[in-house]
């Protein structure tokens, strides 16, 4: 590999989500960029694999046919809780469609990925990223140094975009550490073979019914979720907040059995009919590690820590973190100076923070919140059987709202968003 092919304006660290559509964007405004992802597609990745509308119009932006075969339509989300069933269709808005799909991870960052070279940017896989290059007379990062094939390889840009998850190796050798004032959580899930894989609603379950030794129903912390994958499968899993007192302290694989054999039999969630062992992961919150710019190093996805703290949602946020990240790198490498291009670089994180912050920091109170037991029965037990008032709370937890000539649900949740102090 020659020199120049280890050299670009911008180097993107992952080719998650969030990386492959920053590389997708710095690639169409003309800019040299090198995509590193550690392992080699198709790869799994745990995730509930349900999309938002939210979700879907970053899906459009790039171009992704979702016509194609593999991407499953759905028409809202089905909420359980408090002995009531309700459906709500996704909100009809100016700004975002009225859809939502589900599509496994297996291959779905690999469609962002082959959009990103398709726009123009270098694609190495099987190159893990082991460390950062720092200038030790500024403090900048200048590159990296990947391993490729057993062979120590480094790579040179004047900016580098951290795109490499929840731990991100790239950002703790740059010194980022996570917030412990930010919410983080648990999530696992199982693929088993159902006659429900075909479902057109998203399902959420708001509550969590086990039964001890002595038959006795008895509630378990946290939410679950069914999400039909069209294959054949349903993805079922069940997420914690650090909020709760039994996170940290709980077996979640054993806990997600526990719930699944409490559904209905007909639905196939045994252990005959999974497809593969759970598997789970973390889910960094409401903007965990920041800042989310320093010393030529941009955060993008969940190494900011930008998952939805209200519903788990991190792909949308990826997506969106990753555009405004290109938009901010183009016109910085656009001005003539150092100190210019400097200044501009500092405009991220107050794009981020204009963006979400005043939204996650409503989302740490909700979160806080429902993490009594107590205060989630009230919320199940009377709010549910309001369909008006659950219309609201789908709007606020999905974060979908039209900014501009809403109705009268959006614009309190704007103005909450807004008179919040950001995150």
């Amino acid at each position: 590999m020659t020199d120049s092919a280890r050299e670009a304006d911008v180097i993107v660290v992952g080719a998650g989500p969030a990386g492959s559509t920053t590389a997708y964007y710095l690639a169409q405004a003309g800019l040299d960029v090198l995509l590193l992802e550690k392992t080699e597609f198709p790869r799994e990745k745990v995730c509930g694999d349900g999309l938002t509308p939210r979700a879907v119009k970053s899906l459009v932006g790039m171009g992704v046919d979702l016509d194609a075969p593999g991407w499953v339509r759905n028409k809202g989300l089905r909420i359980y809780g408090g002995g009531v069933r309700l459906e709500l269709p996704w909100p009809e808005l100016a700004n975002y469609p009225d859809f939502g799909l589900v599509r496994t991870r297996l291959d779905f960052d690999e469609i962002l990925a082959d959009r990103a070279v398709k726009a123009g940017a270098r694609l190495h896989q099987r190159t893990n990223v082991t460390e950062p290059i720092v200038d030790e007379r500024t403090g900048r990062i200048t590159g990296v140094i990947a391993k490729q094939n057993g062979e120590e390889i480094t790579f040179s840009a004047p900016l580098v975009v951290a795109a490499d998850g929840n731990s991100s190796r790239l950002s703790l050798a740059m010194g980022l550490r996570k917030r412990e004032d930010r919410p983080i959580g648990v999530a696992v899930r199982r693929y088993y073979e159902s006659p429900r894989h075909d479902d057109d609603y998203l399902e959420s379950w708001l509550e969590l019914w086990d039964r001890d030794e002595k038959g006795e129903a008895r509630l378990l912390p946290g939410y679950g979720w069914v999400f039909g994958v069209g294959d054949g499968t349903s993805n079922v899993g069940l997420g914690l907040l650090n909020t709760s007192k039994g996170f940290g302290n709980t077996d979640y694989r054993a806990m997600l059995k526990r719930w699944v054999a409490n559904m209905p039999e007909e639905w196939g969630f045994v252990e005959d009919n999974a497809t593969g062992p759970i598997r789970g992961a973390a889910l960094p919150m409401g903007f965990n590690r920041q800042p989310h710019y320093t010393r030529g190093l941009l955060l993008v996805g969940d190494s900011g820590g930008m998952i939805n703290p209200f519903n788990g949602e991190g792909i949308a946020y990826a997506m969106e973190s990753g555009e405004y990240a290109a938009d901010v790198i183009v016109q910085a490498l656009a001005r003539p100076t150092p100190a210019q291009r400097e200044r501009a670089l500092y405009d991220y994180p107050r794009v981020l923070k204009e963006a979400y912050g005043g939204y996650y920091t409503v989302g740490r109170v909700f979160v806080k919140a429902i993490g009594d037991p107590r205060v989630m029965k009230f919320a199940t037990t009377h709010g549910l059987p309001h369909p008006t008032l659950m219309r609201f709370t789908l709007k606020l937890l999905a974060n979908l709202t039209d900014p501009r000539g809403g109705d009268a649900m959006d614009r309190i949740i704007n103005a909450m968003s807004k008179l919040a102090p950001a995150a």
